[in-house]
């Protein structure tokens, strides 16, 4: 029985980089796992991306359909991507249904501005970016998500499991614990 979770929260909030360790952990036990992460994707299907509103609400649909081509193919999907507000993420929920599993990487923006790799922060303080999520324009946090998972406080791998206890409980994995 597969699952797509959608990994979503404001930019380095650290999705991706939990996203791929729970990727890790799900090949690690034999589970067919695709990974569906925005920057990758954007540089496909958007090359040069204007972060409009209407390339963002195709770009997330586009997403949304990837992810549920995957799983009626008997494929595990993980999704990183900020998708930044609530109709992105529950037009995949619609599509999988219950099997379907939403995960806030909850950050304050703060500590996303110190650890943003990418420098988007400063280009959006610079002006050079004009619609960057949760500063410029609203992130729409989740209001019912499956797990909620705090990275100013936990850690990657405190997160990675975490994901695994609910996919456990959830039936998606053995009772057994992989370190």
């Amino acid at each position: 029985m597969p699952f797509v979770i959608w990994f979503t929260g404001i930019p380095a909030s650290g999705k991706s980089t939990i996203a791929k360790a729970v990727e890790d952990r799900l090949k690690r036990m034999g589970l067919k796992v695709e990974r569906l992460e925005s920057d990758s994707l954007r540089k496909i299907l958007t090359p040069r991306p204007q972060y409009t509103e209407e390339e963002r609400d195709w770009f997330y649909g586009v997403i949304a359909w990837l992810a549920y081509l995957l799983y009626r193919n008997d494929v595990n999907v993980l999704i990183d991507a900020t998708a930044h507000k609530a109709m992105y993420r529950e037009k995949a929920r619609q599509l999988i249904g219950k099997d379907f599993i939403e995960v806030y990487v909850k950050c304050p923006i703060e500590i996303a501005m110190k650890r943003d790799t990418k420098g988007l922060y400063k280009k959006a303080l610079e002006g050079i970016i004009k619609t960057l999520p949760g500063l410029q324009v609203p992130y729409e946090e989740p209001v019912s998500p499956d797990i909620v998972l705090d990275t100013s406080v936990e850690s990657v791998e405190d997160c990675a499991e975490k994901v695994l206890t609910l996919l456990r409980r959830r039936g998606y994995l053995p009772n057994t614990r992989l370190l």
